[in-house]
């Protein structure tokens, strides 16, 4: 029986010579083969692995950020209602004017028609002598005068302004302080702590304005003062000059006799 079946078999070779085929196991290649693929899952795991501590960290940061916030609060959100008052202020155009333009300016008509809102007389233009005659008054003696109104007249105009600010800075204050006593994040304080900054500065600017205007009225005043000393002296020089050339020429057409008059004997 046994040569039997090994007879069947080695025919069954010789009759199919190419169609066989038989299937050849390595161990060493197949062990070769799951540790390289273990190495593998090792690196992916190892790779999700500092993923995952990549998205924690992104996490305790992104907490942090929201502690951070709920503590000191987002600046980007913090408005404030004094901002634009304080800002609208100090884009405002200076109401004063230089010195140089208020002597520009001085025009000796109006030095003669101001009446200080009533409190002096107007002189006029024109005056009338006993005699009946109108004479118009002279533009330069009256320009220093109207220099030194147009500097008094800016000074008014500065100081009522100032007045008017000072209210409505001093209240933006009173304000903006209220608010700094109730702000709930470290944000809102400092931002409020700025405007309360700036306040007080424009508040100050105001003073320095007054400031300014007054220093013009009194440097005019100086220089009128120093006008009037000049003048003086001028007209005090100019009138002993007069008077030296008078008597000169007095002495020159009415000689002093001083030879003896020869009276006739006969």
């Amino acid at each position: 029986m046994k040569k039997t079946i090994a007879f069947t078999l080695f025919s069954l070779a010789v009759a199919f010579p190419a169609r066989a085929q038989w299937i050849v196991y390595d161990p060493a290649s197949n062990i070769q083969q799951i540790l390289n693929t273990a190495q593998e899952i090792a690196k992916y795991v190892e790779m999700i692995d500092n993923q995952v501590q990549q998205i924690q960290a992104l996490t305790d940061q992104l907490n942090e950020f929201k502690r951070y916030e709920a503590l000191f609060g987002d600046p980007a959100k913090v408005l404030l209602l004094t901002l634009k008052p304080l800002t609208d202020d100090l884009r405002k155009t200076e109401l004063g004017k230089t010195l140089t333009a208020l002597e520009t300016t001085a025009d000796a008509t109006a030095a003669m028609l101001d009446s200080g809102a009533g409190l002096f007389q107007v002189i006029g233009k024109n005056f009338t002598t006993p005699g009946g005659n109108t004479i118009a008054r002279r533009d330069e003696p009256y320009r220093p005068v109207a220099a030194i109104q147009e500097t008094a007249a800016n000074y008014r105009g500065v100081s009522e302004d100032a007045s008017a600010r000072r209210v409505a800075l001093k209240a933006e204050i009173a304000e903006t302080t209220d608010s700094l006593k109730s702000a709930t994040t470290d944000a809102e304080v400092q931002k409020l702590t700025g405007v309360l900054v700036g306040l007080s500065a424009a508040l100050d600017s105001t003073d320095h304005e007054v400031s300014q205007a007054t220093a013009s009225a009194l440097v005019q005043d100086i220089a009128n003062r120093a006008d009037d000393k000049r003048q003086v002296e001028a007209r005090k020089e100019q009138q002993h000059a007069e008077f030296s050339e008078a008597v000169d020429k007095y002495g020159k057409t009415f000689r002093l006799l001083n030879a003896p008059v020869d009276f006739p004997t006969n």
